[in-house]
């Protein structure tokens, strides 16, 4: 099995239930809905396309909603778009109007409030540069450094700035509100600058008692400065690379990736590394060298996920480009498999006995060679954890909450299955052993790890490690039956 996650963008490409099928058998696992494009209407009639063909196989997927975050745009051009040359004047002003190559308006208001003089101001992607050169009350006025052709709407970013918007904009609670409705299972949140930012998002979602777990879009050097503090809030973390590139010097781009994917290792949470992962393929049938060694990199980083953007969303080969990044994946697992090595951590009295557990989990499984790992979790917190070890036999995540499932979809390594446990410990092995043999993750005889805990009832106390032989507990039965 391929235990790199992949998670394929939704969009006009993929808007039918043919296509999704494919995708879903492709290897996709986790489809991102990104609410900075298309309709709530839209939104839905995908959601329902996903669910309706991951049921109809029987496949554990789950459901990302991107957040827009403080994006922020320009307005509308006179005619659709305008040219800016290097060296001229180009003032920014508070009131609407058509903007032209001298005077442009802003869609977020606080631009002129919040760039200073001395400050760049980045159009498209950062492909323009202006830099303000002088500041009115309702005027910001700039000389165009580096030229090009601007169009309705494209994004600003403002590298240089502290941005005052807030971290969840009118539409992202719009959007967030639907997401707790339509029963999503993550929902990222864009340009992220500081734990408080995923404090707030937690708070909508406590008070609605939505169990959605939050993924941090890391895309701003400021979030950089909290990175700890984020990564212990979040339920995940999202290297965001398109943004992040334009806001930072793009040599540390690759440095800032591995140093994220440590930060979250050693954290235990899951990482998503994202955006242009084989741009190419958006319209070309195979990837380009440089493709697939950024996508085998960001595995040998030790990301759980990566994602595609507008491969899948917009592109002419959206099932070609979830193979190509299957195969990949495929191949720089064979690799990394022999050379595992333990994950780092601190010993002593402090030290968790869920983290001991897990940890000596790793080492057995290295030196028994199983054929599974099993898991037993209410939360999937010891599978998530658990992930991050990087074992080289799959991780089935038994789980009696089907959210929990689908929400252990994104973790690398791991086959998530509803199996609620019932009766005593001695059926349960049976149950087990009958899943595991159906599923050919294990036949009878072999010998395989269970992690769970002595006492089921009280969640959050993993303290028990066994070696379990398949078919040892006699009359063991077909789930089925």
């Amino acid at each position: 099995m391929v235990r790199t996650k992949l998670i394929a963008t939704v969009g006009p490409a993929c808007n039918s239930d043919e296509t999704i099928a494919r995708l879903i058998e492709a290897g996709v696992n986790v489809f991102r809905l990104n609410f900075s494009h298309g309709t709530l209407d839209e939104h839905k009639a995908s959601l329902e396309r996903i669910r309706r063909q991951a049921a109809g196989r029987d496949a554990t997927v789950a459901v990302l909603g991107d957040l827009c975050g403080p994006k922020i745009r320009l307005g509308t051009i006179a005619g659709g778009r305008c040219e800016l040359v290097a060296g001229q004047e180009v003032v920014f002003q508070r009131q609407e109007i058509q903007g032209t190559a001298q005077r442009l308006w802003s869609r977020y208001p606080a631009l002129i409030d919040d760039v200073d003089v001395g400050h760049r101001v980045l159009i498209d992607d950062g492909n323009i540069c202006l830099r303000a050169t002088a500041k009115r009350a309702d005027e910001l006025v700039c000389r165009c450094e580096v030229g090009g052709t601007v169009s309705d709407h494209k994004g600003i970013n403002l590298p240089d700035s502290k941005v005052s918007a807030p971290s969840l904009t009118d539409k992202d609670l719009s959007d967030l509100d639907w997401a707790i409705a339509h029963d999503l299972d993550l929902v990222a949140l864009s340009f992220v600058r500081r734990a408080d930012d995923l404090h707030a998002l937690r708070d909508i979602l406590d008070r609605h008692g939505s169990p959605i777990r939050t993924i941090a879009k890391i895309e701003k050097p400021e979030a950089l400065e909290h990175l700890d503090k984020i990564i212990q809030i979040a339920d995940g973390v999202m290297v965001a690379r398109g943004d992040l590139g334009v806001e930072m010097d793009l040599a540390r781009v690759p440095i800032v990736q591995k140093e994220i994917a440590l930060h979250c290792q050693r954290a235990g949470k899951p990482v998503i590394i994202a955006t242009q992962m084989l741009q190419s393929m958006v319209d070309r049938p195979v990837p380009t060298r440089a493709e697939v060694s950024d996508v085998a990199n960001a595995i040998l980083d030790r990301t759980d996920a990566v994602m595609l953007s507008a491969e899948t969303s917009i592109g002419k080969y959206p099932v070609e480009a979830v193979t190509q990044m299957h195969h990949i994946a495929e191949q720089t697992e064979r690799f990394t498999s022999r050379f595992r090595d333990e994950l780092g951590a601190n010993r002593g009295a402090n030290v968790p006995v869920a983290s001991a557990i897990l940890r000596g989990t790793s080492v057995v499984a290295r030196e028994l060679e199983p054929p599974v790992v099993a898991v037993w979790t209410h939360t999937g917190q010891t599978a998530t954890l658990l992930s991050k070890h990087r074992l080289a036999a799959p991780i089935v995540a038994l789980a009696a909450d089907e959210r929990t499932c689908r929400q252990l979809a994104l973790c690398y390594g791991v086959i998530p299955i509803r199996l609620p446990r019932v009766g005593d410990f001695k059926t349960q092995l049976k149950q087990l052993d009958a899943l595991l043999i159906q599923l050919s993750l294990a036949r009878s005889d072999d010998r395989i790890l269970l992690v769970g805990d002595a006492h089921p009832e009280v969640q959050g106390e993993t303290d028990t490690l066994m070696i379990h032989v398949v078919g040892s507990i006699v009359g063991a039965k077909p789930i089925s039956e």
